[in-house]
């Protein structure tokens, strides 16, 4: 069996070997006001998917204009002197496409998918916002409004998703990761449209975004529609931001939220460095092995453990992300069974962990998780979206999108031994933050479910 395993990584390795990434690989030039642009030619249907990513999110903000990021984003669909609020939307849709935004910690980044003889419309459109947005106070009274209603619907009446962002506050303290992407409330209240005036002046220019357009497109054509109606805009000043690291914890943080809600909820996150942080690069390659051995499918240790060999937990999960600006969490998340407490699930994460840390994963185990994590990887390449998502996403937090062509030997790379390594190295108290949901009486409120492990991302 070990071999046949074995196999498996070696063919999914080979599918993302020279041969194809010839044909896909990346392209790019920088125009003379500082707009970076990407292109990855995909022939394989005649659509193109264009975003423009800007170098700023939650991550960014200071104490009383959390949120501002997202707010702004919602503006982005407000209007130009050139094309009044709804244009937008009105002339992707005419023009056969889709389009939306999302708001992240440390981008916030704007799409459209259309036929790929569109993208000049995606342009031309994309520019005119980039430097001309008209912010009007009347527009910022109605847009505000909404975002604290979405906030109140998706953070305020839903516990998991508020247990989140409590547990997010308690393990960062001085980091830009503290705050929620969506924003405080009360920072939400007292926002004003020359908040968002001032904000958009600071980050929006092109000498502090990037463009990444995927599809059926060829790079030279792509440069040029660029530099055509990119190339005019004035770059700005852009003024680093403090550094913001966070202080070293010295023990476990424990967070209790009471909230309506049917089931209790856990939320476990150990202080990790990612990709950017690392002083050893096989490091998030270990981690992203560790979540896999742990929670890499119906076979993986919480799946057959967990849920259906003891049944402590209903539901359970593990995640990390390699790919952000600062360092982050390695995040457990689940809701215990109904006859079984949180603590219950709490010890049986921490026994799971100690399994990690006091045995090497065996070779069997290992190449299985790497076939499955390698195999997952080939199948998002079928996406032009999702490798849009994953170039803009390194570029923006600083990192070389040639790391995408680099995955599948680091992770192919990875030991038992390193597995263990960073088990024993980050997953202890001292880096450790704990959020229970304790529920409370549900009254008229509706029925609330777990949520996976790890946040989300607020779009318009």
């Amino acid at each position: 069996m070990p071999i046949r395993f074995l196999l498996l990584t070696a063919f999914f390795s080979m599918s993302l070997m020279p041969s194809a990434q010839a044909e896909n690989s990346l392209r790019e030039t920088t125009l003379d006001n500082g707009l970076r642009v990407i292109v990855k030619e995909d022939h394989r249907a005649p659509v193109m998917v264009s975003q423009v990513w800007y170098k700023v999110g939650s991550s960014y903000e200071n104490d009383g204009i959390t949120g501002v990021s997202h707010v702004l984003e919602h503006m982005m669909f407000k209007g130009t002197s050139k094309h009044p609020a709804g244009d937008f939307s009105r002339i992707i849709a005419a023009n056969g496409g889709r389009e939306n935004a999302f708001t992240g910690q440390d981008y916030t980044a704007y799409f459209q998918q259309m036929e790929k003889s569109r993208l000049k419309v995606s342009f031309e459109l994309e520019a005119d916002r980039m430097r001309n947005l008209l912010l009007q106070p009347e527009e910022f009274a109605k847009e505000i409004k909404v975002v604290m209603e979405e906030r109140r619907l998706r953070t305020d009446d839903e516990p998991q998703s508020l247990t989140q962002e409590q547990f997010t506050a308690a393990a960062f303290v001085n980091s830009g990761y503290h705050h929620p992407v969506i924003g405080w409330m009360d920072d939400l209240e007292n926002l004003r449209a020359e908040d968002l005036r001032e904000w958009y002046r600071q980050w929006y220019a092109p000498n502090n975004a990037t463009v990444v357009v995927v599809g059926d497109v060829k790079a030279d054509e792509v440069f040029k529609l660029a530099k055509q109606y990119f190339g005019p805009l004035k770059p700005s000043k852009i003024t680093p931001t403090k550094p913001r690291q966070e202080i070293e914890q010295k023990g476990v943080r424990r967070v209790t939220v009471k909230a309506p809600a049917e089931l209790p909820y856990l939320l476990m996150g150990y202080k990790v460095p990612v990709i950017k942080t690392a002083k050893e690069s096989w490091e998030p390659y270990a981690l992203e092995m560790l979540a896999g051995v742990l929670d890499g499918g119906d076979s993986a240790r919480f799946a057959k453990e967990l849920v259906r060999g003891s049944q402590i937990a209903a539901e359970v999960g593990a995640g990390y992300n390699m790919y952000n600006r600062g360092a982050d969490v390695f995040n457990f998340a689940g809701t215990p069974s109904q006859d079984r407490s949180v603590a219950d699930l709490e010890q049986a994460i921490r026994d799971q962990i100690k399994r990690l840390q006091d045995e090497p994963v065996s070779a069997q185990e290992l190449a299985r998780i790497k076939a499955q994590v390698i195999a997952s990887k080939v199948y998002e390449l079928d996406s032009p979206f999702y490798q849009a998502m994953q170039i803009g996403t390194l570029v923006t937090v600083g990192l070389d999108p040639k790391l995408l062509d680099e995955y599948v030997d680091k992770l192919s790379a990875v030991t038992a031994d390193q597995v263990q390594q960073v088990a024993r190295k980050y997953l202890v108290d001292d880096g450790l933050t704990v959020a229970v949901l304790d529920p409370q009486p549900m009254g008229d409120k509706p029925a609330h479910g777990a949520m996976p492990a790890g946040g989300g991302r607020h779009g318009r």
